[in-house]
This record gives structure tokens, C-alpha cells and sequence, in this order.
């Protein structure tokens, strides 16, 4: 097999590239994908635009349902334009900015027009959001192989990841098959079925929130200009505050997308989201719809790893993106724009790789991709760590969105460009003059020798 970088002309029609249906014996690729998420779809997408022959393998068949707020911040906006996703087509829904409540106080936050980002978010259902990408990602040149499961790891007698054992869910082929590539990249979610086959576990002093969701018919809201987030929820029956928020998000098709995301609470544990989800609707107006009757589809929950909670994010010709990563804000619970963002990095470390031949020089360009991801989140999500720590699973966001922050027009526009990690370098106001002086005063965490290559730093 050739694994020089080659080019290749995109395919005319798109659907004609789901190979799924014929596929029998498996196949040979320059990079082999796992995962047709929003990581999966933008490395695969970016991979094939480089000229890489590239595999994206999806368990599920699109469209398909994915637990989610559906709601898009302007970083997020960025990697789709950045992957010329037509976003002024029917069924995105364009957002301003956000409304906070907190007790009696409601405020409006407008997306900071900076020269990086785009001053608006979107919201569009998982439902077709990421069947949307990875047909983007097929019209670029790669090859999806949708409703085949990836089961584990190929390696070699070094150890070295060279492919994926996979199966169908067609009847006609009844046993796994191998699919093999000098790299793969595992966006297989929160699972991390290929991380932990190689012994990568999950960081346990970093925690996981856990978020649920509902849709429900609510004409009034579905058109609204803001991503709504409650940060005055608390434990069912009068417990303490929820450490999270509860969130409506304008759908633009009659329904909202309703939900709340939290972390366990330092001394009370974790709380029963279906019923602080009752006992927060309760509390919404009548006529916004909020309620049992107005439901479509049963509440769905979903982990949310966060914080880089795996290590190392490379190791041994496998490379973490998106959830398999841990790489969900400890900010604020976003994880579409990091995914999408790993996912274009490890594209671009992966193209880089090929263009030497295997050995030392193609591995230290591996090797890169940990250090990337960590110049760009490290000292950001650490912080994010420390204030889930100390802050928010003690207390939520309540003591955060007290009266004099909401009574400020600076320190609001300030702590929501810190939550959603929107900020220009260099600085363009004195807004992003303190986050990113901030930032640079906190420690980056040390990539030490254990998390540079499996499972040598591993406690035994």
C-alpha cells in the first residue's frame, strides 16, 4: 500500500461513496477514521481535501439521534465555515447571543464581534447536523462506510495500531473484517471503545457531567434569538443548587430543545435530572408549552467527559479526537466546536505524518498532535478544571452569576467570552487583554513522559 500523500478527483455524487452496502472484505486507506460525529467528519473531511485517502467508518445509519443541546456558539460556526458548510440553507437557525437567568435577574449577552469568530451561534438538531457533515466529508473525496461498528484495534507485533477489526450490521456479513491504515483517528465518542482496547484509561481526578434533553412543541420560543440557560436550578425537593444550568434552545421548526447538563455535586452526588428537569418546567410560563402534553420523544441523557480527562491523546499510530479525548469544556459543557476543531488538527498531523516514510520522522510528527491540542486548551481548560473543582460542584453557577456580575454590562461580556473560550491573539479590546493575560499566568499542565506514549505512566 502506498502511504505517500496522493490526489484524487472528488467523486460526482456523493451517496454513490457510502460503501457500506458492498463492502465484504474490508479495505486498505491512508487513514482510517472511527466515528461519524462532528470530530470524525471534520478530520475525514479535511484529511480528503489534503489529498488523503481516507475511511470513515459510523456504527449507526444517517440521519441518526445523538443526545445534544443542538446548540451552536460562534466557535463552533467558524469550523463549519471553515469546512464551506452552507449555513444560510433551510434548518439552521441563526442565535444572537445568550439570555442568563439567575433568580430574578435576566440578561442578554450579544456574541462579541471579534475578528476570529463570527458575532452569531446557530442551532440545528443532531437528527441531520452531523449526517450533514459527513456527507461533506464524503462530497471532499472520503469514504464512508456507514453501519459498520469498529470492534477493536489492529496492531502489529510491536504494538503499533495499523488498522480496525470492524462489523456489519448486515446479515451478509456475519463476522468482522479488517480495515487497515498506518493512522487511525478514534472519534468514537464517550465510549472509547479503541482508547481503552489500547489501555488509555480516563483521568480519574477529572470528572464527568451528564446531560439530558427533551424536545417539546413550543411555537412561542422555537423562534427566539438567544440560547436561553437557567443557572438557578436546584436539587429536586429544595436541595441544594444544581452545579449546571438548564438551557432552551430555539429550534426554528415550531420546537425548542430543552435540557440541563451537571456535574456531580461534591457532597450531595448526583442528581435525579429527570426530576429537577419536572421541577424546573414546572416553573416556566404556561404558555410557553413546557409541558408533559407538548413532549416529543422520551428525555435522553448522555456522559460528557471533560477537561482532557484521557491521556495520552496519541499513542502508538492512534490519535483521540472530540469525546474518545475527554475534550468537552469544563466551562460550560460544549464539546461540537472542540471535536470539530481537534478533528481538523489531527487531519493536519496526520497529512503531515504521511509525507514522510514510516519511522522516526513520521512518528515525531504524531507526536505533535498532543502538544498542539495542549498549546491551544491547556492552560483554558485547566483553569476550567480547577473552577469545576472548586466552584462549580459546590455551588453551581449561581455564586458566579451573582447580582453585581449581572448588574455589569463588562464583567457579563467578560465571563461569557471565558465560558465559551471566545477571545482574539492578540487582543484586540481590554475584554481579551485580561482573559489572555490570564491565561498565560496559569501553569500549562506538564506532558510528562507517561502521557507521551501508553501506557508507561500508567500506576500499576
Amino acid at each position: 500500500m502506498d502511504e505517500g500523500v496522493v490526489m484524487r478527483e472528488l467523486p460526482p455524487d456523493p451517496a454513490t461513496t457510502d460503501e457500506g452496502e458492498t463492502s465484504r472484505t474490508g479495505a486498505d486507506a491512508q487513514v482510517i477514521v472511527v466515528g461519524a460525529g462532528p470530530a470524525g467528519s471534520s478530520a475525514a473531511y479535511h484529511l480528503a481535501r489534503a489529498g488523503v485517502d481516507v475511511i470513515l467508518l459510523e456504527k449507526a445509519r444517517f440521519p441518526r439521534e445523538k443526545v445534544c443541546g443542538d446548540g451552536l456558539t460562534p466557535r463552533a460556526v467558524h469550523q463549519l465555515i471553515r469546512m464551506g458548510v452552507d449555513i444560510t440553507a433551510p434548518g439552521w437557525t441563526r442565535v444572537r447571543g445568550m439570555r442568563w437567568v439567575a433568580g430574578e435577574h435576566r440578561v442578554h449577552i450579544e456574541w462579541p464581534a471579534l475578528g476570529r469568530y463570527p458575532d452569531f451561534g446557530l442551532s440545528r438538531s443532531r437528527h441531520d447536523f452531523d449526517d450533514i457533515l459527513a456527507r461533506h466529508a464524503v462530497a471532499a473525496g472520503a469514504r464512508l462506510y456507514s453501519g459498520w461498528k469498529a470492534e477493536r484495534p489492529l496492531t502489529d507485533r510491536a504494538g503499533r495500531v495499523m488498522g480496525v477489526a470492524a462489523s456489519s450490521d448486515s446479515p451478509d456479513v456475519p463476522e468482522p473484517v479488517d480495515f487497515r491504515a498506518p493512522i487511525v483517528i478514534a472519534a468514537d465518542g464517550a465510549s472509547a471503545r479503541l482508547a481503552l482496547a489500547l489501555g488509555l484509561e480516563r483521568d480519574p481526578r477529572r470528572q464527568i457531567a451528564t446531560a439530558a434533553r427533551r424536545y417539546y412543541r413550543s411555537p412561542e420560543r422555537s423562534r427566539e434569538e438567544y440560547l436561553e440557560l437557567w443557572a438557578d436550578l436546584r436539587f429536586p425537593d429544595g436541595g441544594p443548587y444544581l452545579p449546571g444550568y438548564g438551557w432552551i434552545f430555539p429550534m426554528g421548526d415550531g420546537r425548542v430543545n430543552v435540557g440541563l447538563g451537571a456535574l456531580p455535586h461534591r457532597r450531595h452526588g448526583k442528581a435525579d435530572l429527570r426530576a429537577t428537569l419536572d421541577q424546573w418546567l414546572a416553573r416556566t410560563p404556561e404558555e410557553w408549552g413546557l409541558r408533559e402534553e407538548n413532549a416529543e420523544g422520551p428525555v435522553r441523557s448522555a456522559a460528557l467527559p471533560l477537561g482532557f480527562n484521557r491521556h495520552p491523546l496519541y499513542a502508538r499510530g492512534l490519535l483521540l479526537v472530540g469525546d474518545s479525548g475527554g475534550m468537552v469544556s469544563p466551562w460550560n459543557g460544549e464539546g461540537i466546536a472542540q471535536a470539530m476543531e481537534a478533528g481538523e488538527v489531527a487531519a493536519e498531523s496526520a497529512a503531515l505524518a504521511l509525507a514522510h516514510p514510516q519511522g522516526p520522522r513520521r512518528e515525531q510528527v504524531l507526536r505533535g498532535y498532543p502538544m498542539e491540542m495542549n498549546r491551544r486548551w491547556g492552560r483554558y481548560y485547566r483553569l476550567g478544571n480547577t473552577a469545576a473543582d472548586l466552584i462549580f460542584s459546590r455551588a453551581g453557577f449561581q455564586p458566579v452569576l451573582n447580582r453585581y456580575v449581572m448588574g455589569s454590562p463588562f464583567l457579563l461580556d467578560l465571563l461569557a467570552r471565558l465560558l465559551t473560550d471566545l477571545t482574539d491573539k492578540p487582543s484586540r479590546d481590554v475584554a481579551d487583554h485580561v482573559l489572555n493575560t490570564a491565561f498565560r499566568l496559569v501553569p500549562a499542565p506538564a506532558l510528562g513522559p507517561g502521557r507521551r506514549g501508553g501506557n508507561r505512566g500508567k500506576k500499576r
